[in-house]
């Protein structure tokens, strides 16, 4: 983006922020443009303001969604039985506990990306899936063994122990269905399978990780503005993983997170005309701020260019000057500006001209 564009869209960004703030440089502003408006009653309350040397950022709002990391769809890999009780909506469900109870008998979640395909038991062939158990039996603390990929005497000792621990019945194996295998702590998004019913080759439960996460689609002409250069003199914004984002939650709380993934697929838009996007994901920096709110749209602020070390006032100090320019008022007189970048943010534009210093005071309206 040229540093002549973005000199353009930010002074229309500052004369709409001027009619928004409503003070003296707004009033002149759009009073000039008006024949119908009627002029306040006496001078508002003015106060002051310092021109400050700092960063500006300007940023793109975007349509997102916070929810939570991955989807998982379980199912019962056991014999068909009646599904006899699930965990709460919402629940986490850590390592060893019960993910879901069939006839009576709990399946309980262990962490691994392979899925289980076979029991558990002395005499089975050796596989991956024989070292994943063994993982989770080392984690749990029933076995000091290192892993492999064998079933021994010290494996089937292990779920023995285990067992014993869970207040069940000791076999030292584990049959088919009897524990889960998803890569992390799972939270219960969604039941798809009556308690009470059958449960049969149908996902039962929709689960997510605990990561709470913020999804967004950008369209693909945005990536190509943003990855990171310069251009007359203003320094690009980039959507890389590691780049920051504000999120504006509903009722107005914003956070910060950072990008962690950038889709590599471009999808094309449903509607006619509607551009191709890539998803964005980002992380939360306070999970916890957000809540239990999941599914649920959310602003999401994307930085488009950054100036670094510039001078920068209130955007409610800019004055709409007759020729159409911008002044500001400092206590020697009124200065002529020429305003850049806008950070909605902050409220700060930059502005440049002859006699403006670092420190100066200038006019603004009082708060």
């Amino acid at each position: 983006m040229s540093g002549g564009a973005i000199g353009r869209r930010t002074a229309m960004a500052a004369g709409a922020a001027l009619v928004a703030a409503g003070g003296v440089g707004g009033w002149r502003w759009w009073a000039a443009g008006s024949g119908t408006a009627t002029p306040p009653v006496g001078p508002p309350a003015m106060g002051s303001a310092t021109v400050r040397r700092t960063d500006l950022a300007a940023r793109e709002q975007l349509g997102g969604s916070l929810g939570f990391a991955g989807r998982w769809d379980v199912v019962h890999a056991g014999s068909p039985g009646m599904l006899t009780a699930v965990p709460p909506l919402g629940q986490t469900v850590q390592r060893g506990q019960m993910l879901y109870e069939v006839d009576g008998r709990p399946v309980r979640l262990l962490f691994g990306g392979r899925p289980a395909w076979r029991a558990f038991g002395i005499g089975m062939d050796r596989g991956e899936d024989v070292r994943e158990l063994e993982d989770n039996l080392v984690a749990l603390g029933f076995s000091g063994s290192a892993a492999d990929d064998r079933f021994t005497a010290s494996t089937a000792a292990a779920i023995l122990r285990w067992q014993a621990r869970l207040g069940e019945q000791g076999t030292g194996r584990l049959p088919l269905g009897s524990v889960v295998f998803l890569p992390e702590a799972m939270r219960v998004a969604a039941v798809t399978a009556p308690v009470g019913g059958r449960v049969g080759p149908e996902p039962l439960l929709r689960t997510t990780s605990t990561r709470r996460v913020v999804t967004v689609d950008v369209p693909t002409a945005r990536l190509g503005l943003w990855d990171g250069g310069s251009a007359g003199g203003v320094d690009s914004g980039n959507v890389t993983p590691g780049g920051e984002v504000l999120v504006t939650l509903p009722g107005g709380v914003r956070l910060t997170a950072k990008v962690t993934e950038v889709g590599r697929v471009a999808v094309s838009g449903q509607d006619n005309g509607a551009p191709p996007t890539v998803t964005v994901t980002a992380t939360l920096d306070q999970p916890d701020a957000a809540g239990s709110l999941d599914q649920v749209p959310v602003q999401v602020s994307v930085t488009t260019a950054v100036r670094k070390a510039v001078l920068a006032v209130p955007v409610t100090a800019l004055i709409a000057a007759g020729s159409g320019g911008y002044q500001i008022k400092s206590g020697s007189g009124p200065i002529t500006v020429r305003p850049g970048l806008f950070d909605e943010v902050s409220g700060l534009i930059e502005v440049s001209g002859d006699g403006l210093t670092e420190g100066m005071t200038v006019e603004v309206p009082a708060p």
